[in-house]
């Protein structure tokens, strides 16, 4: 079906177009709420996103059509991303960010991503050079937002992929491991810190690290001082294979962090999306957790059921889901395609939007889905593991770096977004 733009933006210079979509946001002033996030949340849009200016862009050209999906984007809120910059830097534009959102009564979501040793030094490479400096820098970011309202997302992959992950011999001491969960802690604290704050520590996503390791690490990092944790950032995985596999992670820490004293500390213990003792793992088919066959998770419900049973609700970790390219779920390459690593995590072709972004999601312990990764940015330059090669073959082009704004890409994924995606409805609920 064909997009049009309403009357009133085809009619409107570029500049108008930009205003309206800064007016997307509803007016009224929220309650403050603390550390938590009420149902009834309404996230910042940014008036100057890269799909707005794409919109502009567009309807310049009189390309209605492509004018009109980059205007629906750009009316949906999406989290600001902070890399890089001196404390000062990262200070003065994170107040301004919130000081925007505080005049339109929204909530802005912030992507703290500057971690030393970011992205084991591959295509998102960067991040702060030492640990001294990672703290200085998100004190800066602490300081400001102070009193305002702020989602975190806190580091994606960093703890997924510690410095000991990168390689066999990427921290042979384990020095380098011990400083980031150092540095994650002091983030949590420093951040938390501030009265209106909520903070999620990012915990990659259901078919990456197990969910015992996971919870670990989360444990060691600080996550029962945090508001919660983050799934999925810039990837692919379906909504409700992530809301599964978030509450087996939340079960598991209440298991080893306030369970029973013969678990305290025993996040190991815990089955998950690759195994379960529960399961009769003779071999035979359906009877052994497989992570890409949901119909095989009931093992892993099973042994939580036997060993966690019901924690009370107040004591259970929430999280959060990136929702914003997993409307057709993950990519499967065709078979015998590549030889080597398909990265399936990379510009993955023929995806979609999924969820809109909303803090009404259904789902007892997801706080929000949210639109993490920028729609529309790349992934890298990826070459499928091809050795030598720079040409995607999905894209027959040299993908754009990392972070860098792919007019194709977002249309792409506007078209094949589940739901459909249309223009926000301010003051409505969106459809989950």
């Amino acid at each position: 079906m064909r997009r049009h733009l309403p009357r009133s933006l085809t009619s409107l210079g570029v500049t108008a177009l930009l205003a309206a979509l800064a007016a997307a946001a509803p007016a009224h002033a929220q309650e403050t709420a603390g550390h938590t996030l009420p149902a009834d949340t309404r996230f910042y849009v940014d008036p100057n996103s890269d799909a707005a200016q794409q919109a502009a862009a567009d309807l310049k050209h009189h390309n209605l059509a492509d004018a009109a999906a980059m205007a629906e984007l750009a009316s949906w809120p999406e989290a600001q991303w902070f890399t890089d910059g001196t404390p000062a830097q990262v200070e003065d534009r994170t107040r301004s960010l919130v000081r925007r959102a505080d005049r339109t009564g929204t909530v802005p979501v912030l992507v703290a991503y500057n971690i030393p040793l970011r992205d084991c030094s591959q295509y998102s490479a960067g991040g702060a050079q030492s640990d001294a400096d990672y703290q200085a820098w998100i004190a800066g970011l602490a300081r400001g937002i102070g009193q305002s309202r702020g989602l975190i997302i806190l580091e994606p992959d960093a703890l997924a992929n510690l410095p000991s992950d990168c390689s066999a011999d990427s921290d042979p001491t384990g020095t380098l491991t011990a400083g980031r969960l150092a540095d994650l802690n002091y983030a949590v604290d420093a951040l938390e810190k501030q009265p209106n704050t909520t903070v999620y520590l990012d915990a990659g996503n259901s078919h990456w690290q197990s969910v015992g390791a996971i919870a670990q690490r989360l444990l060691q990092a600080g996550v029962e001082r945090a508001q919660g944790f983050s799934l999925n950032v810039s990837n692919y995985f379906s909504t409700d294979l992530l809301n599964h596999y978030g509450t087996w992670v939340s079960n598991c820490l209440w298991f080893a962090g306030k369970g029973p004293d013969w678990a305290r500390g025993h996040a190991d213990w815990c089955a998950g999306q690759y195994y379960s003792p529960a399961a009769p793992n003779d071999g035979r088919p359906g009877n052994s957790v497989d992570a890409d066959d949901p119909s095989t998770w009931h093992w892993t419900d099973q042994w939580f059921q036997q060993n966690v049973g019901t924690p009370p609700a107040d004591e259970l970790t929430h999280f959060v889901v990136d929702t914003s390219r997993n409307g057709q779920g993950a990519w499967t390459p065709p078979a015998g395609r590549y030889t080597g690593d398909p990265q399936t995590w990379c510009n993955a072709p023929g995806r979609g939007i999924g969820n809109r972004p909303t803090a009404d999601t259904g789902t007892p312990l997801a706080d929000a889905y949210l639109w993490v990764k920028t729609v529309g940015q790349s992934d890298g330059q990826c070459n499928r593991s091809i050795p030598g090669g720079t040409i995607d073959p999905e894209y027959g082009i040299v993908d754009p770096p990392a972070g860098a704004w792919w007019p194709e890409q977002a249309l792409t994924l506007v078209r094949n977004a589940d739901p459909a995606l249309t223009f926000a409805r301010p003051g409505r609920a969106p459809s989950r």
